[in-house]
């Protein structure tokens, strides 16, 4: 299951109900992080080709980068590679121009994909005691 997925109307006009989606994405995107790389790098995007999905985004939110391919022959071309705030026009949705830097969290917010940030500590406040002073 990819972590995004798209599909062009005429492939499915109506969206289904209920959880469960029989029609192959024709794009699908997958967020990187240190834990899931090499599962989505080795696993799924052979598994898409398989299926015939025709494009396949890989973003990393921690190096904030988008690297897209298009399927040709079975096999993944890559289309480009794109970082930081660069402004792209990536099939399959080259109709539009995307700002990347709109994508990624600020610097130092990135939670749970390996960045570490620095959290101000807090002291929580002083709670009534409910005992009477001895």
């Amino acid at each position: 299951m990819p972590d995004l997925a798209g599909w062009r109307r005429e492939r499915m006009p109506i969206l289904p109900t209920g959880h469960r989606v029989e029609v192959v994405p024709d794009w699908v995107c997958e967020l990187l992080s240190p834990a899931t790389k090499r599962k989505n790098r080795q696993d799924k995007m052979p598994l898409y080709a398989r299926y015939g999905v025709r494009y396949a985004w890989l973003t990393d939110p921690v190096e904030r980068t988008l690297e897209a391919y298009r399927l040709a022959a079975s096999a993944w071309v890559e289309v480009g590679r794109f970082a930081g705030a660069d402004q792209v026009c990536v099939p399959p949705f080259e109709a539009v121009s995307i700002d990347l830097k709109g994508l990624w969290l600020p610097q130092g917010l990135v939670m749970g994909f390996g960045a570490r940030t620095t959290v101000p500590k807090t002291t929580p406040p002083a709670r009534a005691s409910t005992h009477p002073t001895r």
